[in-house]
């Protein structure tokens, strides 16, 4: 029977998410501002940073996952790269958001891409270790659970943070050297937490260290799940969403709601996108509570498809924001992030509390548990799909006329109409393409409470080939 998580094992764990949400919500919300303006690159350069450096990150995953598995260290399998990645962190968001001034656009492209890389990388070595403890930190479908949700918790917590706060620091500054003063303030914002994560998460599911060597067919040994590929589908559709909507956002606040014409010297407007970007995430919190309360007393896949009803929802109504938004109706973008924050959380949290179940059918299924490799494969086609999602949108809007050429650090005061509509288009139909391909994908998984005990059990109880075969039907 599975132990219950000691309260110091539990937050060790959650805390090292406030990396995990914390940096891609800066660099998804930032970046492709930052690069597009401050560094002069226009949109389709920066879509394309983003693209690379985001395929480039899908190939590592599953190296790192394969790596991991193959580890035998007295911080387990995963804490000891999240150790040795710790002080790498600081230095990589240095060099993201360096503010790289030669005349030549193309050196600023290739110094960007290559920093970008580099982060993507140490983001890596941390995060895919960390994912693959969340399936090991308990084997108890409810501690889990617990243990999970309360790791949204912190990563939605340090998403406020990290869209909220950085650009009041690039402001206080000054650009361009507010961004390097910005990210050494954010890069010891993760470190510490990694820390504590790599001293002190120790995992409860303690599995020997795999043997095999890589390989395309061990690579792709996860696909063979059927539960592993409902998993992955619903799991990408969310962060593909995620991945537009954020690098967008700014982007649609900025030159739609407002028109430009309340432009600030950190390229956000107003404070309206950072206060609208802080309620849509304050509400993720909020609602953590109402979500767990329906994974308890229905299903995950139940928790899943509130949200993205919500979230569909909301974001088609944005069609209905009028453009150069007065004053006095700022109230009503702040109405629309929180409800669509409120979908949100319903949807991100489901994924990440149907990893370590995925990963029992997994055991079930091949008998041996190989956290790394599932995560590395996940991660591989999540990074795939928003690259080419989020690569796709920023070419899109310099094909409509939106940031063609801009002059390095000069914001931009208005965008032509047509750049302006297609912006709204993506907002608000990308959450209704997406997320109703991972809707229909739900009806098919079938891994409930349950089901997971009778997992569990069979798992700890060296079935028979036949037994797991039947079982597996179930599913």
């Amino acid at each position: 029977m599975a132990k219950k998580l000691r309260g110091k094992t539990k937050l060790a764990f959650a805390v090292g998410d406030i990396y995990g949400g914390g940096s891609f919500n800066i660099v998804n919300f930032l970046y492709p501002t930052y690069a597009a303006i401050t560094l002069g690159l226009g949109a389709s350069l920066a879509g394309i940073i983003v693209m690379i450096s985001k395929i480039w990150d899908a190939f590592t995953d599953p190296v790192m996952g394969y790596i991991s598995d193959r580890t035998s260290s007295p911080l387990g399998k995963r804490r000891i790269y999240i150790l040795a990645a710790t002080p790498f962190v600081v230095i990589s968001l240095l060099l993201l958001f360096f503010p790289w001034n030669m005349q030549s656009t193309a050196a600023r492209f290739a110094l960007a891409l290559l920093c970008y890389m580099f982060f993507s990388t140490v983001q890596t070595v941390v995060m895919i270790p960390y994912y693959s403890l969340s399936s090991e930190i308990s084997s108890d479908y409810t501690e889990r659970a617990k243990a999970n949700t309360l790791r949204l918790a912190f990563s939605v917590f340090s998403s406020i943070i990290c869209v909220a706060v950085p650009n009041l620091i690039v402001n206080a500054v000054g650009q361009p050297y507010g961004y390097v003063v910005m990210s050494a303030v954010f890069g010891l914002f993760f470190a510490v937490p990694l820390l504590f994560t790599s001293l002190f998460a120790k995992e409860q599911v303690v599995s020997p260290k795999c043997t095999g060597k890589f390989s395309l067919k061990e690579f792709l040994r996860p696909m063979k799940s059927p539960s592993f590929r409902k998993y992955m589908t619903m799991h990408v559709c969310c962060s593909a969403t995620m991945a537009v909507m954020s690098g967008l956002f700014f982007f649609y606040v900025m030159y739609v709601v407002k028109s430009g014409k309340t432009l600030a010297a950190g390229g956000v407007g107003d404070g309206l996108g950072t206060f609208a970007a802080g309620a849509m995430f304050l509400v993720q919190i909020i609602a953590l509570p109402f979500y767990f309360f329906v994974i308890k007393k229905a299903e995950k896949r139940i928790c899943y498809r509130v949200g993205a009803i919500i979230w569909i929802v909301t974001a088609v109504c944005l069609i209905f924001v009028p453009s150069d938004l007065p004053d006095e109706m700022n109230w009503l973008v702040y109405l629309f992030a929180a409800i669509m924050g409120f979908g949100i959380s319903g949807v991100v949290l489901s994924p990440h509390t149907m990893v370590g179940d995925v990963n029992d059918a997994f055991e079930l299924q091949f008998g041996f548990r190989a956290e790394g490799a599932v995560s590395g494969l996940l991660n591989f086609v999540n990074k795939v799909a928003q690259a080419l999602c989020a690569g796709i949108a920023l070419n899109v809007l310099e094909i409509f006329g939106g940031f063609t050429n801009p002059d390095p650090g000069q914001l931009v005061a208005s965008q032509p109409q047509s750049a302006q509509t297609m912006l709204t288009m993506i907002m608000a139909f990308a959450p209704l393409i997406l997320l109703m391909a991972g809707i229909i994908c739900s009806f098919s998984y079938r891994i409930t409470k349950q089901k997971q005990k009778e997992m569990a059990s069979l798992n700890a109880s060296n079935p028979t080939d036949e037994q797991r075969l039947d079982f597996l039907k179930t599913l």
